[in-house]
């Protein structure tokens, strides 16, 4: 077994990995496992891809049509607890855990979450961005 290369060079580290450079703001989960995908998780994905990828907010390689400079990762998971109200999303480091959300839902939340950092509060199953009361 060869030793790995520890690489320390920040720059060495960007040329690899140009997303160390972006400015990323927030990263959303959307979960296609075996629950969520029964309901439209797929179809979440997409739409979260599609205008995300079409405003230049999602990060990612411009070879794809994406931003390497982009604010948003976008990120398909299997399970992240709400199984059995899928669609789920979550909305990190914000602590926000969406519920029951379908492709019609993913404007809403690009723009009022993403962009405007207002919690979509009829979707939203847990906020941990308000103080509990």
């Amino acid at each position: 077994m060869s030793d790995k290369k520890f690489i320390t060079d920040r720059e060495e580290l960007e040329k690899l990995a140009p997303m160390l450079k972006a400015p990323i703001k927030r990263q959303v989960f959307v979960c296609t496992g075996k629950s969520c995908s029964k309901v439209g998780g797929e179809e979440v994905l997409s739409e979260f891809d599609r205008i995300l990828t079409k405003k230049g907010l999602r990060q990612g390689k411009e070879k794809k049509g994406r931003n390497p400079m982009g604010e948003i990762l976008l990120t398909q998971c299997g399970s992240i607890g709400f199984c059995s109200i899928g669609v789920a999303v979550m909305v990190h480091p914000d602590g926000t855990l969406y519920g029951q959300v379908t492709a019609d839902d993913v404007p809403e939340i690009i723009e009022e979450h993403l962009e405007n950092g207002r919690v979509v509060k009829r979707l939203a199953l847990m906020d941990l961005s308000e103080p509990a009361a």
